[in-house]
């Protein structure tokens, strides 16, 4: 089974930073990725790193400021975000999925943490 525990999460001021980790157990190569969903509006995607090479996806509004990577030895994903805006704010969630399927789709991801919350006020 695949467990994800997110942590890192909280309120920063606008142009602050965060990074959020994803502590996970795979039994084996999975697509890992991070999602975002603010009140009443739907999930959405942010990044994913695909399994086999470690190459990544970005949504296209964050490129440049958000980062996903991954620390093999920990069993660790993170998601540095940088110069947080308001619209940045809600729950973040990791996930995880095997190597198949649209990455930008919730669909495709069978396992999912329990999400954390990150607040950037106006």
């Amino acid at each position: 089974q695949v467990r994800l525990v997110e942590s890192g999460g909280g309120s920063v001021q606008s142009g602050g930073s965060l990074r959020l980790s994803c502590e996970y157990s795979a039994p084996g190569r999975v697509w890992m990725a991070w999602f975002r969903q603010a009140p009443g509006k739907e999930r959405e995607a942010v990044a994913a790193l695909a399994p086999r090479y470690g190459a990544t996806q970005m949504r296209d509004s964050l490129k440049g400021r958000f980062k996903i990577s991954r620390d093999i030895v920990k069993k660790t994903l993170y998601l540095q975000m940088n110069n947080l805006q308001p619209e940045d704010t809600g729950t973040y969630y990791c996930a995880a999925a095997q190597d198949n399927g649209p990455w930008t789709e919730t669909r495709t991801y069978g396992d999912w943490g329990q999400g954390i919350q990150v607040t950037v006020p106006a």
